[in-house]
């Protein structure tokens, strides 16, 4: 079992919520649900995983809030 951090954005122009795996080439989609973004999700990885084990081009740190006067 893997687990893998997504980040999701919600996209004003059509509705929809994005999600992509940081680093992870490939690892994005999109949805009208959270439910359905994270089955999405779940199976663009597990296709990306057919090819074998991915090369991540950069690792999720976190998140900062800044603020701007």
């Amino acid at each position: 079992m893997r687990n893998y951090t997504a980040i999701v954005e919600k996209c004003y122009d059509t509705g929809l919520y994005v999600g992509f795996i940081p680093g992870f080439p490939g690892a994005h989609t999109q949805a009208e649900t959270l439910d359905e973004l994270n089955k999405n999700l779940r199976e663009v990885v597990e296709m990306l995983l057919e090819d074998g084990e991915p090369v991540f081009e950069a690792e999720f740190v976190g998140t900062q809030n800044v603020l701007v006067a």
